[in-house]
């Protein structure tokens, strides 16, 4: 294997189509918008041959510039590489290193690559952590998705019909306004806080909705009230689940499962063959899906940075766990 290098790249009217939904222009100007961040796109090269592609951003805190791809608390899953031609994924992670405190003058490193296993991480001096979550396979025949569903996720799908709960699909900008609101409800049921504000709902609807790799849902009552909503994006051969929220005085009507059913068999229809669900979750499982790992490197140029990011994680929680008891008392 030759010298791998990365190089930045400003025109990208001739790289290859993104390899996964957060590569996107869409989804990467999203990123950009709600986390005010500088959108990195590089050439993956080995010996000056073209390799593949490096997706990324940089974000300041406090002044100091660090690469996420992506970074935690961007509502954002694996992004990373999209490489064509095989290269040693160690000599890659440490190339990406001199690329990113070198080049683009960052002191911090996270990573997300579903391509890329725990051993290469630590061949190369990351520090990593597993990322949990369930694929469910939506090349079945509907029949059979359904079947693999556990008895009790059916009966509440079933539930639901009968009680006459409708899923209809979403195309206006109030949806965020319905989704943040049951959001906000789910949250104060844990004396918490939603982690980020309803502009980002706005943002991703905005970016991502005019494109049709946005699926918005929500169900509704007899009545015609919404009772709980859903998003779902999708792009290649994956669909992916962003959020979900509903008022907890509705979910005796099973709304949830019904928005879950619904979203598999859109997405499948239009061609999509998997639904990566996330993160964990036990509620999860009901869905028939395997569980899947991913690791989450990151580097700091200076070990001190590397206390001062888990400080600052804990910090957050405090915060909203802060916020979520002012709320209850107001």
């Amino acid at each position: 294997m030759g010298k791998i290098s990365l190089r930045y790249i400003t025109d990208i009217a001739n790289v290859d189509p993104p390899l996964t939904l957060f590569q996107t222009p869409d989804w990467m100007r999203f990123v950009s918008q709600t986390q005010n961040a500088e959108s990195v796109i590089a050439e993956v090269l080995c010996d000056e041959e073209v390799h593949g592609y490096f997706y990324g951003l940089i974000i300041k805190r406090y002044g100091l510039r660090i690469l996420g791809s992506p970074f935690p608390g961007w509502t954002t899953s694996y992004m990373g590489f999209h490489l064509h031609k095989s290269i040693n994924s160690t000599d890659l992670l440490s190339s990406l290193k001199q690329f990113a405190f070198n080049d683009l003058k960052c002191i911090h490193i996270e990573i997300m690559d579903r391509h890329l296993k725990p051993e290469d991480f630590v061949s190369a001096n990351y520090q990593y952590r597993i990322q949990p979550g369930f694929e469910v396979n939506l090349l079945k025949n509907e029949d059979e998705i359904f079947n693999n569903f556990k008895s009790s996720c059916r009966r509440c799908i079933r539930k639901a019909d009968k009680n006459g709960v409708k899923i209809e699909i979403a195309q206006d900008k109030a949806f965020a306004k319905d989704y943040f609101t049951q959001l906000q409800e789910v949250f104060a049921k844990q004396n918490l806080v939603p982690t980020y504000s309803i502009k980002r709902i706005e943002t991703l609807i905005d970016n991502l909705l005019p494109t049709g790799k946005l699926l918005l849902l929500r169900a509704k009552d007899r009545e015609g009230k919404c009772i709980a909503t859903g998003i779902f994006p999708a792009y290649n051969d994956t669909m992916f689940f962003f959020g979900g929220a509903s008022y907890t005085r509705y979910q005796i009507l099973r709304p949830n499962e019904a928005i879950q059913w619904f979203a598999m068999r859109y997405w499948k229809q239009k061609g999509i063959s998997k639904y990566d669900m996330g993160g964990g979750g036990d509620y999860k499982l009901k869905y028939g899906g395997q569980e899947v790992t991913v690791p989450w490197g990151r580097i700091s140029k200076y070990p001190i940075l590397e206390r001062l990011r888990n400080i600052g994680q804990h910090v957050v929680g405090i915060k909203q766990h802060f916020m979520g008891w002012r709320n209850r008392i107001n």
